[in-house]
């Protein structure tokens, strides 16, 4: 008996030694940060890189950007614009980056010009459609959008080609729209709190002919279409530019639903896919933060036939850190998020917090 008790009170032991270790490593000031051995001393930038690509060829921390290019708060989130063409200089001594001259590159033929194109943060055909959808929006948020009420020749379901009538779209001079339909709601995982709906996407139309109701002819659709669907002006989708970077206060969230790349049979998601966060700007939250992937430690209980600790203690093991994402587009308490790079698949629930 004795011994048990003896065997429990240094198990005990270890577990609080681990917590206070963990405790004291959280609150760590950041290691310097370390240039990768095979850092060219010259880049010539090209189209097709991002800041993150540029980054990481210099190091394994890209969201410390700042510090590699000794920039200050508002120059990093939206520094000097980087285009093909500049030549980034390393100084070793310093452990920094600037650019040098810029060299002229030949333009090939049919491609459009790059010269005023400045390099995106992070790969923008992956993120792109998800900059007008995936919508987030408040209660009740669709109910005065604009709304299909009618389909040519009184069809049930609308499909590519087809026109409908949509009453609401007023004097709007936008000629193309998004359509959608009332989702699921995004529910907090911890206050069991409904932070948003997000809208199902359904394919786009143009107006054919304006008036109330006005036609409108489906020009993609996704989902089959009926009655009752809404419509959204699509305007030009705004790529980010904004440099990576950590948030500057502690965050700490969960991943609350999955997108592009899910494994619809298990739950997961893969590389460079989207995920929503139950993070917003209520957070502080911004677009260009990036944010660690956590996946939460398993809750151990005594069992009966081997006790380690008192009946019915338990204890977790700590959370495993598997990748980082990078923040793209934030609503108020809900944000989505492009997976960068993970070693295991992302499943729903997961933590998120500062990298």
């Amino acid at each position: 008996m004795h011994e048990q008790w003896r065997k429990s009170i240094t198990t005990l032991a270890f577990v609080l030694a681990w917590a206070l270790s963990a405790g004291v490593q959280a609150q760590a000031p950041k290691s310097p940060l370390a240039l990768k051995p095979d850092a060219p001393e010259r880049y010539v930038v090209v189209p097709g890189d991002t800041l993150w690509s540029i980054a990481q060829r210099y190091t394994d921390s890209p969201w410390r950007w700042q510090e590699l290019w000794n920039l200050n708060k508002d120059e990093i989130k939206n520094p000097n614009r980087i285009y093909p063409g500049n030549v980034i200089v390393l100084d070793r001594g310093r452990g920094q980056l600037s650019l040098g001259d810029t060299v002229k590159l030949s333009p090939r033929v049919h491609a459009e010009s790059t010269a005023q194109a400045a390099i995106p943060s992070i790969p923008p055909a992956i993120i792109e459609p998800f900059l007008s959808r995936p919508l987030v929006i408040e209660p009740g948020g669709l109910e005065n959008a604009p709304t299909i009420v009618a389909q040519e020749e009184s069809r049930v379901m609308g499909e590519a080609g087809q026109r409908v009538f949509v009453r609401g779209m007023k004097d709007s001079k936008e000629p193309v729209w998004l359509i959608y339909r009332p989702g699921s709601p995004l529910v907090d995982p911890d206050s069991n709190t409904t932070l948003g709906f997000e809208a199902i996407y359904l394919g786009t139309a143009r107006v054919v002919r304006a008036g109330d109701p006005a036609v409108v002819q489906l020009t993609s659709v996704t989902q089959e279409i009926v009655v009752g669907d809404k419509l959204v002006a699509a305007g030009k989708p705004d790529i980010p530019t904004y440099a990576p970077r950590a948030p500057s206060t502690p965050v700490q969230g969960r991943v609350i639903s999955l997108y592009g790349g899910m494994d619809t049979r298990v739950g997961e998601s893969g590389n460079q896919s989207i995920i929503g966060l139950n993070l917003g700007k209520a957070q502080g939250l911004e677009v260009g933060h990036v944010l660690a992937l956590y996946r939460p430690g398993a809750l151990i209980a005594e069992k009966s036939d081997r006790p380690i600790l008192r009946p019915g203690d338990t204890y977790s093991l700590p959370n495993e850190r598997y990748g980082i994402a990078f923040v793209f587009r934030v609503f108020d308490r809900v944000s989505y998020a492009l997976v960068m790079t993970i070693s295991r698949p992302v499943n729903r629930l997961d933590l998120v917090q500062n990298p």
